[in-house]
């Protein structure tokens, strides 16, 4: 099987099937498991809310002289919620609550195995006594920061409903403490997001929203409505429906201009979770307007928005070609130089996944992406990057070579590709060898179509080239050792010496002209 069929068998795995593969974007299965995991660092799917600080009350019960709380025991606890005295209940609940609050260990399944759940629910519609609501809402938020099980508890528990109607609570306390709690509901994983959503979640939250202009909303209130909006439109298998995607996206676009670095963050990370799926699914947040904000948040100081910021831009450039020039003709490109060279190799990477997708286009937005000066740091990337992002650079200029213009393919090798690309041919991963290899037959072929073959045949030998391809013939992996000698035999032989005498015509082929005293292609 030659190098050039086995990038077709490849590319059907990697993108759109039916479709001309030089017109497609990649969408690799292993990517997504490895950089779109739910990581701490990136964004926390529960929280729970911890004892504050004595001078930052968030309980209006909490003591104004400063004195620890009376420790109360479980048995205790059980006692005072279940009396029949209205401030027995509260003093227990919250005492539940402080148990429930502590940074290590938090007593959740005693308090579930306890029955306390549904008489924390029923305290919920208390209205008559907003203490004990915002208490008991505090509690279940907490329990339903553990485990899947125990979010399920209070999900059984009747919570949700709840929740929903305490969204439009009059006291901004507890409908906080509401919307928190919705939000670890929703965080727990599609089916209880799709619950949340189906038992109407979406009104009374964009409500609340757009009921006042956002610098008018405590900061704190603010980022938990935003967290808990990222988490419903977290998780894809299945994605949230998208009549709620469509709800949400307006007042997302709204947060995208606020000015609080978390309410960004949160935005952000909620577009990547929105674009992470179908074309389909990614032209909804495209049309929505987004794309230029995002572009502008490239530029943040933030690591906790850039982040995100561009991980919903390298998703949409999974999309169509005309999704992929929503994001250009927003000057995107202007901003990658300083992304490929972060100091952070994780934005690195992402960056050059992105641009990997990029030269997946059509030869025009190649052009764009030289156009922007990225090509010589790519080199650079392949020369001395991480290893993770060194991979994302091999992707992109094999991309690059599939479906660029003799000319971008001579410039490509004028900006010294030859050299760190060979290199990395000594890489344990048979999948980037093959990817290699592919960009190295790419390369060859269409120095073969202009009659070039053999001045670049040189070039590859001088650099040490012929001998890593060569030992590829012995490789383990038999898609390797089959890529590496088709190449040998079809450039390096004496056989395909006698060939390139007489290259292949093409009425737009660009001469691949090496002066005898240069080793780089004139222009």
């Amino acid at each position: 099987m030659s190098a050039g069929s086995d990038t077709g068998a490849r590319l059907t795995q990697f993108k759109n099937k039916g479709k001309d593969a030089s017109e497609l974007r990649r969408r690799r299965a292993e990517l997504n498991v490895e950089i779109r995991k739910a990581k701490k660092e990136d964004q926390i799917l529960k929280r729970r809310n911890v004892e504050s600080l004595l001078d930052e009350p968030n309980s209006p019960l909490q003591d104004p002289n400063g004195q620890p709380p009376q420790q109360w025991t479980l048995e205790e606890i059980v006692e005072g919620v279940n009396s029949q005295n209205l401030d027995l209940q509260l003093e227990a609940t919250q005492a539940a609550r402080r148990f429930l609050s502590r940074e290590k260990h938090p007593p959740i399944d005693s308090m579930i195995k306890a029955g306390l759940i549904q008489r924390f629910v029923s305290f919920l519609a208390c209205s008559e006594c907003p203490p004990i609501q915002f208490e008991a809402a505090w509690a279940l938020t907490n329990i339903a920061s553990g485990t899947t099980d125990q979010t399920a508890a209070v999900v059984e528990g009747d919570a949700v409903p709840a929740f929903i109607s305490l969204v439009s609570s009059p006291h901004p306390h507890i409908s906080e403490q509401a919307i928190w709690a919705l939000g670890n509901i929703a965080g727990d994983g599609p089916n209880s997001r799709d619950l949340v959503i189906k038992l109407g979640v979406l009104e009374p939250l964009l409500t609340v929203l757009a009921s006042h202009e956002l610098p008018v909303f405590p900061p704190g209130y603010l980022r938990n409505v935003t967290w808990t909006l990222s988490n419903l439109c977290r998780n894809k298998s299945p994605a949230p429906p998208m009549t709620a995607v469509q709800q949400l996206l307006p007042a997302l676009m709204r947060l995208l201009h606020h000015d609080d670095g978390e309410v960004l963050a949160d935005t952000c990370w909620a577009l990547s979770y929105l674009t992470d799926g179908s074309n389909e699914r990614i032209e909804v947040v495209v049309q929505s307007g987004v794309v230029p904000r995002l572009v502008q948040l490239l530029s943040s100081e933030e690591l906790s928005i850039v982040t995100p910021a561009l991980r919903s831009l390298g998703n949409i450039v999974t999309g169509t070609d005309e999704q992929t020039q929503f994001v250009l003709n927003a000057g995107a490109l202007s901003k990658f130089q300083g992304l490929l060279r972060h100091h952070k190799p994780n934005i690195q990477k992402e960056a050059a996944w992105t641009v990997s997708n990029i030269t997946a286009g059509k030869d025009n937005q190649i052009q764009e992406v030289i156009s922007a000066g990225l090509i010589p740091i790519l080199v650079e990337v392949l020369q001395q990057g991480d290893y993770m992002t060194q991979k994302e650079a091999v992707w992109a200029v094999t991309n690059y070579t599939s479906g660029g213009t003799v000319e971008q393919v001579a410039y490509l090798v004028h900006c010294n590709v030859l050299e760190p690309l060979l290199n990395m041919l000594k890489a344990k991963d048979s999948k980037i060898l093959l990817v290699i290899l592919d960009a190295l037959f790419n390369i060859l072929q269409m120095a073969f179509k202009t009659g070039e073959i053999e001045k670049l045949c040189i070039m590859i030998e001088e650099v040490g080239g012929l001998e890593k391809i060569e030992a590829l013939q012995s490789h383990e992996n038999e898609a390797v050792y089959k890529s590496a000698l088709n190449i040998i035999d079809k450039f390096f032989s004496e056989d395909s010496e006698d060939e390139s005498v007489a290259p292949e015509a093409s009425a737009d082929s660009y001469s691949f002209q090496i002066p005898d005293s240069q080793n780089s292609f004139q222009f």
